[in-house]
């Protein structure tokens, strides 16, 4: 999206208020998130996190995708309004949070992969360590799985829409000309088989030099695994 059009989709806090925003294609919308933030609140405090990663996930067209073979309950989210949180359990292992795109109906959403906890530090350390696990700094917020901690975001989250000013969960574009490094673009981490074609689907988008962005993995493969959805096949 160019600058004059970002900036007038937000309002003075950088909130985009308008679903149509995220009606776009899943490509432009994940392009766009990187540098966003998105704060979680909680009685417990609020965590914000400036998004360094993001994968796209297209609709029932998509291998990749959750909605590849078509409708379910687990994935009906990904099917309604735009704007909205897509959230689910990957494996019985951990929660992955997305963003839906594009317009109703159109199944397509884009996985928060990894992001620098700017505030509320010690919340999300607090959690990472009541999930059993404490990293260094760069480990903190690196991987869906650990943003999820992070942000406090599970099950509860799912369907819980961004574009509200007084939400829970709140998504702020970064202000125009902050975000310096440049763009990278690449095959997904951990998906399989056709969806993980780098000519077709170079869809992970990252923030170059960031330290918390991935490491690069192809699928893991076992019996438990499957396609992957808005996410990816192995442990973040």
């Amino acid at each position: 999206m160019s600058g004059p059009e970002r900036a007038s989709a937000a309002d003075p806090l950088g909130i985009v208020p308008a679903h149509v925003w995220y009606a776009r294609d899943v490509l432009a919308v994940a392009a766009d998130l990187l540098g966003a933030t998105i704060t979680s609140r909680s009685r417990e405090g609020d965590v914000t996190v400036r998004l360094t990663e993001v994968e796209a996930y297209g609709g029932e067209d998509d291998p990749g995708s959750h909605a590849f073979r078509g409708r379910t309950p687990r994935n009906s989210v990904m099917y309604a309004e735009p704007g909205r949180l897509y959230v689910y359990r990957h494996l019985g292992l951990h929660h992955c949070v997305n963003v839906v795109a594009q317009p109703t109906g159109r199944a397509a959403a884009v996985l928060l992969r990894a992001g620098e906890v700017l505030d509320g530090a010690e919340l999300a350390w607090a959690r990472r360590a009541a999930a059993g696990v404490v990293d260094n700094e760069r480990q903190l917020a690196r991987g869906p799985g650990r943003l999820a901690v992070c942000l406090g975001l599970d099950l509860d989250a799912n369907g819980a829409d961004v574009t509200e000013a007084g939400g829970d969960v709140v998504l702020r574009m970064a202000p125009e000309g902050s975000v310096v490094c440049a763009q990278r673009q690449g095959p997904r981490v951990g998906v399989a088989g056709a969806g993980a074609d780098p000519r077709r689907h170079p869809w992970r988008f990252w923030l170059a030099g960031e330290p918390t962005v991935s490491a690069y993995r192809p699928a893991y493969r076992s019996p438990a695994s499957g396609i992957a959805p808005g996410g990816a096949t192995t442990p973040a």
